[in-house]
């Protein structure tokens, strides 16, 4: 029997990518074969894996920092507690190979898979590789595995040395974003502050709503756990997280607004004018603002960013595109094409073919 270990989390956009490639693996694997998933042991990340019929171990996991902080002192004994866990798992799993999708808690899985000499492949979704996603490819390195990038000029971050074994691949995607048609009968905004929400994202919204209704019916991801005491009403439908439906609602909004993380591969696929607002700050490495510049420049979105943040400028913005057919059009056209390449089925042909040498 084949055995398959994935690993990633922390949020969704380093869980779905990771599951849209199990999904597409299980459509091409032949003979016997069992698929697991090492994620966080706390988190969101057991109960998507698991709702998606993958069996889930959890381990320790700690934030990786290039900065000193009492919580790095914390962390660091967790990563370790991790790799550990990770060891004792694969081992009595037998796995054969390991996918990683990224985010902090996919390090210590990928050491201990180079360690035990477990072929690893990874995948980074931003533009540029965060720390995971570089420690993770020296494992791929060393194991003979690939790095895949979503990006093409994501490559030139990494070391000459690795080029040869970096794949660009685009961003797994799950099909039900390809594979639906959800007409609307009116003209719905969809807004998505990421898996978590994000508090600058609903004090916009919040402050732009009555000028956001005179175009539309805005429906709105405001993140689980976070306080939001406005109303639903017949123009403005607020959910903590939206999930089975998603891509249904995506599908049938004119236009979404949000952070510009992996979700926004989704927005492509489906074809959606996007106006971004990344995240910035000290909490950052400045990904979502590249990851925003790339899709402005690919004429798909419109980003709001430092100054250019405030609920007049957002209401200016979706007001000028309410008003202009055409360049909804021109930007869903090229949104569309971004997210044309099918990212799972290259990245599951590539792992099949490497089950099959083992």
């Amino acid at each position: 029997m084949k055995v398959i270990a994935f690993t990633g989390g922390g949020t969704g956009g380093h869980i779905y990518p990771g599951l849209a490639v199990a999904s597409e693996l299980k459509k091409h694997l032949k003979g016997e074969y069992r698929l697991f998933w090492i994620g966080s042991s706390s988190g969101m990340d057991r109960s998507i894996v698991e709702a998606a019929g993958i069996e889930f171990f959890g381990v320790p996991s700690g934030k990786l920092r290039r900065y000193f902080s009492f919580r790095t002192a914390v962390d660091f004994f967790k990563v370790f507690a991790g790799f550990f866990a990770s060891i004792k798992i694969l081992k009595k799993q037998k796995a054969n190979i390991l996918f990683s999708k990224g985010g902090f808690v996919s390090v210590p899985p990928c050491a201990a898979a180079s360690l035990l000499k477990i072929p690893v492949y990874t995948h980074e979704s931003d533009y540029s590789p965060g720390l995971a996603t570089k420690l993770n490819a020296r494992y791929a390195l060393r194991t003979g595995g690939k790095i895949f990038t979503a990006y093409e000029d994501t490559v030139r971050f990494f070391a000459p040395a690795m080029h040869n074994h970096i794949i660009v691949s685009g961003q797994p995607v799950r099909d039900v974003f390809r594979n639906i048609n959800a007409p609307s009968k009116e003209r719905t905004l969809l807004v998505l502050g990421g898996s978590q929400g994000a508090d600058e994202v609903n004090k916009l919204i919040l402050a732009a709503l009555p000028q956001l209704n005179k175009w539309y019916t805005v429906i709105h991801q405001t993140g689980p756990g976070k306080q939001w005491d406005v109303k639903e009403t017949e123009k403005y439908k607020p959910y903590p997280y939206i999930k089975d439906e998603l891509p249904y609602i995506m599908k049938a909004a004119e236009i979404v607004i949000g952070r510009s993380g992996a979700g926004i591969w989704e927005w492509a696929v489906c074809g959606k004018p996007m106006i971004l607002i990344p995240l910035t700050g000290s909490g950052t490495r400045g990904d979502q603002s590249e990851n925003a510049r790339y899709f402005e420049k690919a004429n798909a979105a419109i980003v709001l960013e430092g100054a250019n943040v405030n609920s007049q400028i957002l209401v200016d913005t979706v007001t000028e595109l309410a008003n202009d057919a055409e360049k909804r059009k021109k930007m869903a056209e090229s949104s569309s094409k971004i997210g044309e390449i099918d990212a799972s089925a290259v990245i599951a042909r590539i792992l099949e073919e490497k089950i099959n040498e083992l």
